[in-house]
């Protein structure tokens, strides 16, 4: 590579002599700091389009302002340019660069080999002993929870070896079912090593081979007699099924990584689900600095070259985005991991089940550090400002209807103040006597109970009442309150604005003909789809814990297509009727002669389903 700088600069002059070779480029302000680094395929076309007025977009045009010169170095290739460019953002964070702060090593689970009885321990930094090592895993909680687990299904030690070369008598651990003290000779090698051989199998998403093997051995104890010996290989089984059906993932036996990136004003949150040998360890949230509102793709991307350069990658990412240069970051990490990773945004099935999730946490995690940044109080102020209230609104309620094809339909009520969610104020209704999916009159029912009571005394009146939906929806909680005489709450609908976006939402208002426009970067806007997408959330699960009161459950002898063999093999495979009513539809369809189909018949037999 070669440096090329200007000393005093000229614009005019430093874009004539630019090279067209790939590199990077880096801007400086006034003071001499870094405040923008970039990489280019092209380096002359690329900066010149910083100083063409009609190309550029009015961030860059504010940051040329403060740009005094440039320096420019040239790679070889793109990709060269790439993790030249990785290094340097994260080496001098730019004020106008998006960029990844938090970068600590993850931890693994390190498993020893050189020692006859050998120690499991959760391991963080440079992997310089000799062992094996599993993970990575988002964060120390998320390894140490793992070990937890692993000390109830495998007693193998965790404690170090200086502790362990010098007990003389078993430790607590050991006391609790957690250890079977080796140190003490409690144990002998090959029965350790049984279990040190299960602890591997179940690191290495290898449950299901697992689980057939402790099968074998609990049949040959009770055929042996071994009574006590088979019921302690039954309990291991119930709690490794157990956990496995948390970790599995289905369909997955490799290593993946979920991404997804949610934004919402000036911030973003990124989240990262972890798969290892198929099995989920856990997934972190991460928030890069912004210089400005951004477009997710450009998050992600941003995200993935910073966050992989110098990281083990597994051999595909899941990204919630379609990404720019998916093909140059695909072809840069798979050189520097040594084996292919492909960045894949179009899934289904299983794959768009945990993306989605993925998905639903960032928008939370963002949601949560964005109500910590800003604070409520200053969110009613700016809702007080936009929807031009006399006074600073003290109260707010809202109400949604859930249902399921006009059944079982629950209207939520849920209640702000100043201080945010005021839970113990939440009340639910279970609507009755409508025409089954009837929206307006379920409102209209909802509110005049709600109010009625106030008129009791029960509660005091909100300063604005948010309602769910639009004109019609609106109109029915105005009826109401009227038939009530109350006129003193101001009335305003949340309808979904296109493809029901966040942040496009149109704001019905009482005697407006027109919906009112609120700046999707008002904090008042994000109070408002707070406390709608919880009056959401305390509906649909309102309405499922009637659904569910409304079901009645059966044994397996109800189910079609469940014969007597197959119930011996459910009941043997899970240790009982509570087992099986405990599984999902993954765990149940992973047993031999159980259909994916079956599967979900004996889930929904002692399930309700989830709404649509």
């Amino acid at each position: 590579m070669n440096t090329e700088t200007t000393p005093s600069f000229d614009s005019a002059a430093f874009l004539q002599s630019l090279t067209t070779r790939p590199g990077i480029y880096k801007m400086f302000n006034s003071q001499g700091d870094i405040i923008y680094v970039g990489k280019a395929k092209n380096l002359k076309n690329r900066v010149s389009s910083y100083y063409k007025s009609q190309s550029a977009s009015p961030k860059q045009q504010v940051m040329m302002t403060k740009v005094t010169h440039i320096e420019v170095t040239v790679t070889h290739t793109e990709g060269e340019a790439l993790l030249l460019e990785c290094q340097q953002i994260k080496r001098h964070k730019p004020r106008y660069n998006i960029c990844l702060r938090d970068d600590k090593s993850f931890p693994y689970i390190y498993l020893s080999t050189d020692h006859d009885f050998p120690q499991i321990a959760l391991h963080r930094g440079a992997k310089k002993k000799r062992g094996a090592y599993f993970g990575p895993y988002p964060s120390s909680n998320a390894a140490k929870e793992s070990l937890k687990l692993l000390q109830k299904l495998f007693p193998v030690r965790q404690c170090d070896d200086t502790i362990y070369n010098h007990r003389t008598r078993p430790c607590l651990q050991h006391q609790i079912g957690r250890c079977t003290a080796p140190c003490v000779g409690l144990i002998d090698k090959q029965h350790y090593a049984d279990d040190v051989k299960n602890t591997v199998l179940f690191l290495q998403g290898k449950g299901g081979i697992l689980i057939d093997q402790l099968i074998a051995q609990m049949e040959q104890a009770a055929a042996n007699l071994d009574y006590e010996q088979a019921a302690a290989f039954r309990d291991q089984i119930t709690r490794l099924r157990s956990v496995l059906e948390k970790h599995f993932v289905q369909g997955e036996k490799g290593d993946v990584d979920i991404i997804a990136c949610a934004t919402k004003l000036n911030a973003a949150c990124i989240q990262v689900f972890f798969i290892r040998n198929g099995q989920h360890l856990g997934n972190k949230a991460f928030f890069p600095t912004l210089p400005d509102e951004q477009d997710p793709a450009a998050i992600l991307q941003a995200f993935i070259a910073q966050y992989y350069l110098d990281k083990q990658v597994p051999h595909e990412l899941i990204v919630s985005h379609e990404l720019e240069e998916a093909a140059l970051l695909s072809e840069v990490l798979s050189r520097q991991a040594q084996h292919t990773v492909t960045i894949t945004q179009r899934v289904r099935s299983e794959r768009l089940k945990w993306l989605q999730m993925a998905l639903t946490n960032a928008e939370n995690s963002l949601l949560s550090k964005l109500s910590d940044k800003q604070g409520i109080y200053a969110r009613f102020l700016n809702l007080q400002e936009e929807l031009q209230c006399p006074t600073l609104p003290k109260r707010l309620e809202c109400f949604d209807i859930s249902h399921t094809q006009g059944e079982q339909a629950v209207a939520s009520c849920v209640v702000f103040d100043r201080e945010g969610p005021v839970k113990s104020a939440y009340r639910r209704f279970n609507i009755e006597g409508i025409t089954g999916g009837d929206d307006y009159a379920a409102i209209h029912q909802a509110v005049f109970r709600r109010f009625k009571r106030l008129q009791q005394g029960e509660h005091e009146a909100p300063d604005i009442l948010f309602i769910d939906g639009g004109k019609g929806q609106v109109h029915a909680a105005q009826k109401a309150l009227a038939e009530l005489a109350v006129n003193n709450v101001m009335i305003v609908g949340v309808s979904k604005g296109p493809d029901r976006k966040p942040g496009m939402e149109k704001l019905i208002l009482v005697g407006q003909q027109q919906p009112l426009d609120i700046s999707p970067s008002a904090s008042g806007l994000l109070l408002i789809q707070h406390i709608r997408d919880e009056a959401h959330r305390f509906a649909i699960t309102g309405h499922r814990q009637r659904r569910s009161k409304a079901k009645k459950q059966s044994v397996l002898e109800g189910i079609s297509g469940l014969g007597a063999k197959r119930r011996q093999v459910l009941l043997k495979q899970f240790g009982g009727l509570q087992g099986i009513t405990q599984a999902g539809v993954d765990a149940l369809c992973s047993i031999d002669g159980i259909s994916k189909q079956l599967a979900q018949r004996i889930y929904e037999h002692f399930h309700h389903q989830d709404d649509n």
